[in-house]
């Protein structure tokens, strides 16, 4: 794919999507990074359940620290995976609290150090609260990067390394999101909507149904 159609597949999507945000419900970087571990291998609408009930009554680390984990697990059963989710974010806020003065750190070194969050989490919150232009590839993304054309690769650091090589500068800061929301919504896993697709023509998606406006 030529530099001149990833210009023009970014030019649409950003217009096609206005506010590309994520959609996890915070109002701050702790929230945030509180929420992005609980989102592992499940939704956002899910998080978001359980956050507006647990940030009400703890959404620092020493308050979440003061919950214990028995008090966690009660604000986050709902969510899959969550006695392990539990003792990582408890884990984090001790560390948060023992070397960052109860700060969220904003390099990815100390970031990936904190448990529960791994390469992908740390993309998020560098791009999505300190305004870093990193991409965190997930499945959408993956998916993506492989279905369309943009960013070939066989893992998600492959995928994450083409991206941040060919993304368009003027996009790059955005682009995580783009890509999530267009796979959230538009290019599902299954049954990718085509009809609906803003840059289907510029898509080099083999198996693609023919749309009437391309025949």
């Amino acid at each position: 794919m030529n530099a001149e159609k990833r210009r023009e597949i970014f030019r649409r999507l950003a217009i096609a999507i206005p506010k590309p945000e994520t959609e996890l419900v915070h109002h701050s970087t702790f929230e945030l990074l509180i929420a992005v571990i609980l989102s592992a291998q499940a939704t956002d609408k899910g998080v978001n359940i359980a956050t507006a009930k647990l940030f009400p009554v703890a959404n620092t680390p020493q308050a979440i620290i003061a919950l214990g984990l028995e008090g966690l697990e009660r604000y986050i059963k709902t969510i899959g995976l969550y006695r392990s989710k539990a003792r990582n974010v408890m884990a984090t806020c001790e560390m948060l609290v023992g070397l960052h003065d109860g700060q969220v750190p904003d390099t990815r070194e100390a970031l990936e150090r904190l448990p529960g969050v791994g390469r992908k989490t740390a993309n998020v919150i560098l791009n999505t609260a300190f305004g870093q232009p990193t991409i965190a590839v997930d499945t959408h993304i993956f998916r993506i990067g492989n279905r369309t054309g943009l960013a070939p690769g066989k893992t998600p650091l492959a995928v994450e390394q083409k991206l941040m090589k060919t993304v368009p500068a003027e996009y790059l800061q955005d682009a995580h999101h783009l890509l999530i929301l267009h796979g959230r919504y538009t290019c599902l896993a299954r049954k990718p909507k085509c009809e609906a697709c803003v840059i289907y023509d510029l898509c080099e998606y083999k198996a693609k149904p023919m749309r009437a406006d391309a025949a």
